[in-house]
């Protein structure tokens, strides 16, 4: 039987902010084609206005995905949104990319500390420079947000 690693599904509703990484199965690169980053910029931001959401940052390196969500309201329901975020791009992965698809389940930590939040964003950011993909974090193209202009931050 397989350990409970989740939260109460409770603990993921509301205006609250969630990290999450998603890797995509046996670390191949998927994410270096700009037209499927596209294809899932497009899935990532219709299912967040779907179930209320914002995202404080996504970021997609090679073979995996960064994003911290943001509950806009009482209803926001942030596991729904991952879940349903997997399954729609699965799907897509399936009928375009049949050799790629995601590993199961995703890593995620619901943040206690607003503070910390600048903190785990500017983080975020500086993984392709950690990588050795760029020099600096405003060089990588594949990343956004709803909360912050990307381009006003000065770190």
């Amino acid at each position: 039987m397989e350990k409970k690693h989740r939260l109460d599904k409770e603990a993921y509703l509301g205006e609250i902010a969630v990290a999450y990484t998603c890797c995509i199965f046996n670390k191949e690169n998927l994410f270096k084609e700009p037209g499927v980053i596209k294809q899932f910029e497009e899935i990532l931001l219709k299912e967040l206005a779907a179930f209320d959401l914002g995202v404080y940052i996504y970021l997609f390196m090679p073979n995996h995905l960064h994003l911290i969500t943001s509950g806009k309201d009482r209803s926001s329901n942030h596991l729904s949104f991952m879940k349903s975020f997997k399954q729609k791009t699965g799907y897509w992965l399936s009928k375009n990319l049949n050799c790629h698809k995601w590993q199961k389940d995703f890593y995620d930590h619901i943040i206690r500390n607003y503070e910390d939040i600048n903190n785990q964003v500017y983080y975020i950011l500086n993984n392709p420079v950690r990588a050795g993909i760029v020099n600096h974090w405003k060089e990588y193209p594949y990343k956004g947000s709803t909360e912050f202009n990307l381009d006003e931050i000065e770190r």
